[in-house]
This record gives structure tokens, sequence and C-alpha cells, in this order.
């Protein structure tokens, strides 16, 4: 178990002290209000550049700004007290050297005030993690599948199933471990390795797609309450139905906008009756509609 307390945010060294113990509970948010609800009941958000499907409707996450990643990031922040938040790096802001990654991870640090920033890659991103790490950044490494890298894998296939990708992944993990990653998530990896991996590792290990026994968990918020369309991986659960009381909600909207029973009396704004040689005076706004937002 972690020492952290609900009167202040989780942090880095709370996640690092949850190896062997109580799971990390790991969700995405890209926007105020879901942070908000996912607030009290996460140890760790994480604003994925996921959000280029959730989101902005891409194809892949190849598409994502930084300046995207700030945005989001920034609300998600705002929107919290208690759960460490970590902000993706989007493709292009890291790969080119260890200096390039550093001005990224700064300005991702400095302008949304999150707790580290993640990014993937094993071997060949060991010195940039140890880069940052020595430099005050924590990160959260990412290996297994790597969706920034979906087009030279040639697609979303599990990862480690061939002696060859299972040394390959176990020399990745390994290796951003050593350069100061203070956690690792393994993302749809065959679930023996990475329970393997899990064991040996001395940071936290957080599957997404990879063993129950990794030291947390994560998954896209819109996939887990039916949100997310059509698409569900196989590796997710629907804990909920929430696409379906949305499109409920929307449909009773629209008819009751058509058949003119909605906007009601109650919903309108009606000068006060003046009383016979009185002088009109305006009406008191309601408690209730200040600050409301309009369209």
């Amino acid at each position: 178990m972690s020492g952290y307390t609900q009167d202040r945010r989780i942090n880095i060294r709370d996640l690092s002290g949850m190896k062997g113990g109580q799971p990390i509970v790991s969700l995405t948010a890209y926007s105020a209000p879901m942070a908000r609800t996912l607030d009290a009941h996460t140890d760790m958000i994480l604003v994925g550049d996921s959000l280029s499907m959730v989101v902005y409707g891409m194809d892949t996450t190849v598409g994502v700004t930084l300046d995207m990643m700030i945005a989001h990031g920034a609300a998600v922040v705002r929107a919290t007290q208690h759960a460490c938040v970590i902000v993706d790096l989007p493709f292009g802001s890291y790969q080119e050297s260890p200096q390039a990654a550093f001005r990224s991870a700064a300005r991702v640090m400095a302008e949304t005030g999150c707790s580290g920033v993640k990014l993937e890659g094993g071997v060949e991103m060991a010195e940039t993690v140890r880069f940052l790490s020595k430099r005050g950044i924590p990160v959260l490494g990412h290996i297994g599948l790597m969706p920034q890298s979906v087009n030279a894998a040639g697609g979303f296939g599990v990862q480690g199933k061939t002696d060859d990708g299972a040394r390959a992944i176990r020399a990745d993990a390994s290796a951003i471990a050593d350069a100061g990653a203070f956690a690792i998530v393994i993302e749809n990896t065959v679930e023996s390795l990475a329970k393997s991996l899990t064991g040996e590792l001395k940071v936290p290990t957080i599957g997404i797609g990879a063993s129950p026994a990794c030291d947390g968990q994560i998954l896209v918020t819109e996939d887990i309450v039916g949100l997310g369309g059509n698409f569900m991986p196989r590796f997710a659960k629907r804990f909920a139905e929430l696409g379906e009381a949305l499109d409920d909600a929307v449909g009773q909207y629209a008819a009751a906008v058509r058949d003119r029973t909605f906007p009601a009396a109650e919903h309108c704004f009606n000068p006060p009756v003046k009383a016979s040689g009185a002088k009109p005076r305006l009406a008191a706004v309601s408690p209730n509609l200040k600050g409301r937002r309009g369209a």
C-alpha cells in the first residue's frame, strides 16, 4: 500500500510504493467533466494520445500534436485534486533526441501542471528516459504494443508471441526500468510474459491487455462505459452502457422539441405582472440560474 492520504494529490513516489501491493487503478481522461468523475476513484489519470481516436475521430494516434496534449492535459489537472495526472508525449515530439524530448516534456509539465509524462519505446528510448529522469521529469514507460509505431509494426497485433518477440520486449522493459522510468505500461502482450516481467522488474507494471498479475491496470474510460462507439477492444470490459442512455436522452429531447412540449412555461422568462399604479420593476434572477451557460 502507498502512504498517500486523501487530502493531497497522489505523487510519483506513492505510485512507485504500490509495487507488489494494492493494484494501481488508472483510466484515461481528456476533459474536465470526465476527470472530475474519475478523480475520487483512481490513483492515476492518463491524458493519453488515444484522444486522437476517442475525441477527434482519427484512425491512429500519429496525428496528435503537442498543443493538443497540453490543452487537454491542463483541463484534466485543473479538474482534479486526488489522482496523479500523467500526460502522453505525442508522436514526433520526443523521438529525435533526448534534448528534443526534454523541451517537449518541460513544456507539457510547465503548461499543464501534470506530475509526469509517458513515452513509448524500449531499448532505443533508454537514453532519453535517463536524460529526462536526471533532469527532474518523471517518465512512465510504454512497451509491448506501441500505438505510435503502428505503421512500422503493421497493425495492432498481440506482442511477444514468438521467442524473438518476447526477448525484445524483455530487453525493452529492463532498459526502460534501468533508465529511471517510475513505472511501465505493458500493452497487448502475451499474458505469461507480462506476468513474468511484473515479477522481475523493480518498478510497477500497468497492464492494458497484459496480465491480472500486473501491479495496476489502465483502460480507455469511454470503452468501459459504452461511449466508444461500436469498437470494443478484446482486453476491455464494459461496466456500463452510457452510450445507450445518452442516445435515449437525446432522442427524448428531439421529440420534445418537435412536438413543442419543450420548452414549457417553467423554462421560459416572463416579465413580472405589474400591480395597478405601481412602477414596473425587473424580475430578480433566481440563484439557480446564476452562472448557467447557454449554447
